[in-house]
């Protein structure tokens, strides 16, 4: 009778401890994510910073007029369409870049090599503050 008894306390002991783990506090602690002030919040992921397409919808940032560079390759553009490409890259807030490439992408849009590689680095640096 006396092991039995020992062996239902044992039992409830390993029971209680199971489900108040110490370690599993420390962890749920640890996994805490800070949400982006622009971010909606329905994704595991912000995807106001990625820069795959989800979607297919395209966003204009007030840029119709570089839709004429549909199928210009990245390295042929002219110093002034490059510095068109500029003018609305730096007027775009800093959350919205990552949205004006993935637009440009499904624009069928290549951007200049120098002002895709300014825009990667915006985001980049964004993504850096975040973290």
């Amino acid at each position: 009778m006396i092991y039995i008894i020992a062996l239902i306390i044992l039992a409830m002991a390993v029971a209680w401890f199971a489900s108040n783990k110490p370690w599993k506090k420390e962890k749920l602690e640890e996994e805490k994510v800070e949400i982006a002030d622009d971010c909606c919040g329905a994704h595991e992921v912000c995807e106001s910073d990625s820069l795959l397409t989800s979607s297919d919808n395209i966003e204009y940032f007030e840029d119709e007029e570089l839709d004429r560079f549909k199928g210009t390759p990245s390295k042929s553009y002219s110093d002034e369409a490059i510095e068109e490409f500029r003018d609305v890259l730096y007027t775009l807030k800093e959350r919205e870049v990552a949205s004006w490439i993935k637009s440009m992408q499904l624009r069928l849009v290549e951007l200049p090599d120098i002002i895709r590689e300014e825009a990667l680095m915006i985001v980049e640096e964004r993504r850096m503050k975040a973290s």
